[in-house]
């Protein structure tokens, strides 16, 4: 280090709950940045609290011991808490109560202009991991961590490989952008093997683990384009950051496993008890990802209570958007498909042939929700470029963006199982492409 030049510390930081709220604990571990060498460690048992808690608690612990070892140091913060990293970036507000007191806990321990904050996969993250990890384990038999007790030192080699990755691009952190940079650079250095036909480049492997809408996948999906195309890396079209959508569907209503129609254009149902349930769940899965940038619901009770269930996890306001609501149905309203087949069935036959068709007694025909959904479709890609967005919506305009994102017919719509508080997942690119992730996931209900 040259003389007068600032030292460089990295701090990775983790928290975990086991129940989110449930016992919790975190781990710290700061390290060296020219030689990945650990300098000290922390970890905690604190009771009962959530992961965020939690994941705070830590990055305050590795910060703290930041300052005791070298004061005047740059750092570089390194966490798989996209909350914790947008929120001490300054990129997404704090609302959530027991967020607040804990930014501000940390941003008072080092000058801001000393501290940078970085995403990073959870794999890159073991030390912490493994620390936290003990923490947890240490309180489940009513005792405390003792460093003396600790074998997270055996994770010190993978800790010390990731300290020497140079930060990625400049960005959200984990985005598409810094994905395809990296797989980029892989291409260019690492040896091909074909996969299909293809050369890939062995370093894409990397993104096992991340979440389907995470920005790492992007990177892979980059780099086989590229080397399907035999394209030389930097060359050609570059997709940047995508908007990415996350749609989930509604909880149940008292309709839902009736399995009656229930759109815009009858009675406007809440949430059952099994509905408020799977809102619970399915908010305690997104909390875990730590991807979801901004919240958009239909204006629908069913929508905005699962949304506000979600927001209150993550802390974020809930948007309404008229065009993410329900087909109006008509006279079908909260009718069973053998009723309607009973009463309407010239009308039904006519609209399951055709998306021009509508329900009886002026409903929505498909091909009039198709032109509604995308052009909501095209408004939201345009506003929130390479940002991850949940929106919060029903059965037939979350089947609509699979559908148009893959360029499928509109009979597909009926070849679709979509169950309630299920998650689905498109990016959209800025030349027009759009890449289907994930569809109908229920494990959070499980």
């Amino acid at each position: 280090m040259a003389a007068g030049e600032l030292r460089e510390l990295i701090v990775e930081a983790d928290g975990g709950s086991r129940g989110n709220p449930g016992p919790a604990g975190y781990g710290a571990v700061v390290l060296d940045a020219a030689t990945g060498e650990p300098l000290a460690e922390a970890a905690e048992y604190i009771g009962v609290a959530t992961n965020n808690v939690a994941e705070y608690k830590g990055l305050i612990a590795g910060l703290r011991a930041v300052k005791e070892l070298a004061p005047d140091a740059r750092v570089r913060v390194r966490m798989d808490s996209k909350l914790v990293v947008e929120q001490m970036s300054g990129r997404w507000k704090i609302k959530h109560p027991d967020m607040k007191p804990l930014a501000a806990e940390a941003a008072r321990i080092l000058p801001a202009g000393q501290v940078r904050y970085e995403w990073i996969p959870r794999e890159q993250n073991k030390h912490a991991d493994r620390l936290a990890n003990e923490a947890m384990d240490a309180g489940k038999h009513g005792r405390q961590w003792q460093p003396s007790a600790s074998t997270a030192a055996l994770d010190t080699a993978a800790a010390r490989n990731a300290a020497a990755v140079p930060a990625p691009p400049s960005g959200p952190p984990g985005d598409a952008t810094a994905g395809a940079a990296k797989a980029r650079a892989a291409l260019a250095g690492a040896t091909t093997a074909p996969v299909g036909g293809a050369a890939v480049g062995t370093a894409s492997s990397g993104v096992t683990g991340v979440a389907p809408w995470a920005g790492a996948a992007d990177g892979q999906a980059a780099a086989e384009r590229a080397a399907a195309t035999g394209a030389a890396p930097g060359w050609g079209p570059d997709m940047g950051a995508p908007a990415t959508f996350v749609l989930l569907r509604h909880g149940e209503t008292a309709l839902t496993p009736e399995k009656r129609f229930s759109g815009s254009g009858g009675a406007d149902p809440e949430l059952s008890g099994a509905g408020w349930r799977q809102a619970e769940a399915v908010a305690a899965a997104l909390a875990a990802r730590g991807t979801i940038q901004e919240i958009i619901s239909s204006p629908l009770t069913r929508c905005r209570q699962t949304a506000e269930t979600v927001a209150a996890r993550l802390g974020l306001d809930v948007q309404i958007d008229d065009g993410l609501r329900e087909t109006d149905f008509g006279a079908w309203e909260g009718l069973t498909f053998a009723e309607v087949r009973e009463r309407y069935p010239d009308d039904l036959d006519a609209w399951l042939a055709s998306p021009k068709a509508a329900p009886t007694g002026g409903g929505e025909s498909f091909a009039t929700v198709a032109r509604r959904v995308a052009a909501t479709r095209d408004r939201l890609t345009a506003r929130h470029a390479g940002r991850t967005i949940l929106l919060v919506t029903h059965v037939t305009p979350v089947k609509t963006l699979i559908r148009l994102a893959l360029g499928a017919p509109p009979e597909s719509l009926f070849r679709m199982e979509l169950s309630a508080a299920s998650l689905s997942a498109v990016a959209y690119y800025a030349d027009g492409n759009a890449s289907v992730r994930l569809l109908n996931d229920t494990s959070h209900l499980r």
